[in-house]
């Protein structure tokens, strides 16, 4: 039978990056969501448009009756209930999402024992970051002997092709202090704070500084592998003037990026400035993880580095390899789980070998 698909903000650019991937990896048959009346984009082969707003509950209910695996793209999500992931759970549809946001990943693993009662996975999490890196840092855990810190590190040139949502979510996790576990201890970071300039791979080697940024790893590793005592997660954008900017934000009096009428402004107008700046710096990435411990008795750091020229592209690789591996089987443990601790290395390494992208790794030596 054809297996067929509902990408929940199927219109936005990671939703039809998550789309394309499924078509050339698979066979089954999609349907994007958005909320205009009709698409803004063309309909490749295999794919289906339907207007739906996530707050017609009816209508969302009944999409998902009509569809094998649910995949929620319709961000931020820092601003979304759990409405979509019970409705799967209720009606024992998998689910997958590529929620980028730890107060809504924090609520919805608190539905683990629904889904394993329904006898449904659901992955959460499931782009590039989160998603990619969380199995990069598994990765580096599962090849040392003793892991102890994880330093992840993200920079993202302009937009990283993925539309205004993502300038909404940036602006939104400014918003709080946020907690992260240090040498042991759950501590409160300032968002934006302490700027790094480390080592990335060309082109992404010029100088720009990467900062703390409140993550869905910073909440997840720390379960996925107590054994992890540091975690730090830091972003970055080039160009590097754009930290400036975003760390200026931080300055605001209080309340105002807590106004959603001062989101969506900020989100427009640095949107507005991405479309022009993207033609000079592109829309790509550049990742580098670092997980420190000790392999045969001696202090270590597992380092991985990568980049792509497209952010959203490889987004939608992460979450498509998720997926193939459900419609396929291969995922099925039931329950509410982040990527690390669903998608083992050897499929997370088979799924993007067969993306073609590759990973620079380095165990070394501290001295």
């Amino acid at each position: 039978m054809t297996q067929r698909i509902l990408i929940l903000g199927g219109s936005g650019r990671i939703g039809r990056s998550v789309a394309a991937d499924l078509l050339a990896q698979t066979n089954a048959v999609m349907t994007l969501t958005g909320r205009r009346a009709q698409p803004s984009f063309t309909l490749a082969a295999r794919q289906q448009y339907q207007s739906l707003h996530l707050a017609d509950r009816p209508a969302v209910t009944a999409a998902i009756a009509a569809h094998d695996l649910i995949i929620h793209c319709a961000g931020p999500f820092r601003n979304r209930d759990l409405a979509v992931l019970d409705s799967c759970i209720a009606q024992r549809r998998p689910y997958v999402d590529v929620a980028d946001s730890p107060d809504y990943v924090r609520q919805a693993l608190t539905y683990r024992a629904a889904a394993q009662a329904a006898g449904i996975p659901c992955i959460l999490g499931t782009g590039v970051f989160p998603g990619i890196s969380n199995s990069l840092v598994r990765q580096g855990v599962e090849q040392l002997d003793q892991a102890e810190a994880a330093h992840l590190s993200y920079l993202v040139a302009g937009s990283g092709g993925a539309g205004v949502t993502v300038m909404r979510t940036t602006f939104i996790e400014l918003q709080t202090p946020f907690q992260s576990k240090i040498d042991g201890r759950w501590q409160t970071i300032a968002p934006y704070s302490d700027r790094e300039v480390l080592t990335f791979p060309a082109p992404y080697n010029t100088g720009a500084g990467v900062y703390w940024f409140n993550t869905v790893e910073a909440l997840t590793l720390p379960q996925s592998f107590p054994q992890l005592q540091t975690i730090i997660t830091k972003f970055g954008s080039l160009p590097d003037y754009y930290n400036r900017l975003t760390h200026a934000m931080t300055k605001l009096p209080k309340g105002w990026l807590l106004n959603p009428t001062v989101i969506e402004a900020l989100s427009h107008i640095s949107y507005a400035m991405t479309q022009v700046s993207d033609r000079i710096s592109g829309t790509g990435i550049a990742m580098r993880f670092a997980i420190s411990g000790r392999k045969a008795n001696e202090p270590k750091t597992y380092l991985v580095t990568a980049t792509h020229p497209d952010t959203a592209q490889i987004a939608g690789y992460g979450t498509g390899s998720v997926a193939q591996l459900l419609l396929a089987g291969e995922l099925s443990k039931p329950g509410v789980w982040p990527v690390e601790q669903s998608v083992a290395t050897a499929q997370f390494e088979q799924a993007m070998a067969q993306r073609g992208i590759g990973f620079n790794r380095e165990m070394l030596r501290l001295y």
